[in-house]
């Protein structure tokens, strides 16, 4: 059997005088203390402030263009606070997807006093990250841009400006589905008003043009040529709410086919237990198999509740030995 360049940096690994822990400094004690995870990468952050506006320019949309001006009242509020809470709900998640350590390890952790710490038993294995100078768990991958190991690492998504690990994961979910919904319901809504406006008012917008113009030839004002026409649908002319109303489109439409990709693809990975880059490299399983509503409920928490739908609820994912190998 050939040895593959992963198997023969793997087997390096294995050998005690390798992780040379005599060349790892860990940082100061108060270097991690009191600080916001939050990578500055410039692709990232342009990204990440890119989905909240487009978030937001779906809102004004909605709101300004096809629902204010809406002649039904009970339709308008039903639609507007339904669209505001996933729309919040979205960003929340963003937020916190964002803004929450994705489980990276200890920077500098190889130390000697560390590894002797962990009083690892015979035929126990550790490996360490020559880039990050530290003792990587089972299941950690290191990140370029974070420039960090992190535990159950699954991609890094630039447009949460974070990678997908194992304590953000969750609020990465419901950040794919609620803009999933926010784009469905917010195409849901456009059709709509093109089916019951668009003809009403452009057939308006024509007859008010052409009053306009007659009004001109007789030299008489619009007012005294009694010709009176109101669009009810749009607070803007036809051919503005017509662009407004095809750029959303495109937007919902682009995002409702990626964030369903994506949102399928993580919990597809959550139930089968096996990360991105796992499957990626067809990483050899030595981990313990559980049931799909088990490793549901490692990410989301325990037990099961309406806090998994809940942005602002932290997943209680329980205690594990990330330094448990299975050799």
């Amino acid at each position: 059997m050939m040895i593959t360049p992963v198997h023969r940096f793997r087997d390096i690994e294995r050998k005690p005088e390798y992780l040379q822990p005599e060349k790892c400094v860990p940082p100061p004690s108060h270097a991690s203390l009191g600080t916001m995870w939050f990578i500055r990468d410039g692709c990232g952050i342009a990204c990440a402030v890119v989905t909240w506006m487009l978030v937001f320019y779906a809102d004004f949309v909605v709101l300004l263009v096809m629902l204010v001006p809406s002649r039904d009242y009970v339709y308008s509020v039903i639609n507007g606070t339904l669209f505001n809470t996933l729309a919040f709900l979205a960003l929340a998640s963003h937020f916190r997807a964002m803004l929450t350590d994705p489980g990276a390890v200890p920077k500098g952790n190889a130390t000697k006093e560390f590894i002797e710490s962990l009083q690892l038993k015979p035929g126990q294995v550790v490996y360490k990250c020559p880039k990050c100078c530290s003792i990587k768990p089972d299941r950690a991958h290191h990140c370029s841009v974070c420039k960090r190991c992190i535990r159950k690492m699954d991609h890094h998504c630039p447009w949460v400006n974070n990678c997908v690990g194992e304590n953000n994961q969750k609020y990465f979910v419901l950040f794919t589905m609620y803009i999933a919904l926010i784009s469905l319901h917010a195409l849901i809504m456009v059709g709509f008003h093109f089916l019951y406006c668009f003809e009403e008012d452009w057939t308006s917008y024509g007859l008010e043009h052409r009053c306009f113009a007659a009004a001109a030839l007789s030299d008489l004002s619009p007012s005294n040529s009694h010709c009176f026409v109101f669009t009810e649908c749009s607070s803007f002319s036809p051919p503005t709410t017509v662009i407004l109303l095809i750029l959303l489109c495109f937007e919902a439409l682009l995002f409702l086919i990626f964030t369903s990709v994506m949102f399928g693809t993580q919990v597809h990975s959550i139930c089968t237990d096996e990360t991105g880059i796992e499957q990626l490299k067809k990483e050899e399983r030595r981990w313990a198999k559980k049931t799909k509503w088990m490793n549901m409920k490692a990410v989301f928490g325990h037990p099961f509740s309406i806090a998994w739908l809940s942005p602002f609820a932290t997943p209680d994912q329980g205690k594990a030995d990330p330094y448990q190998y299975v050799v």
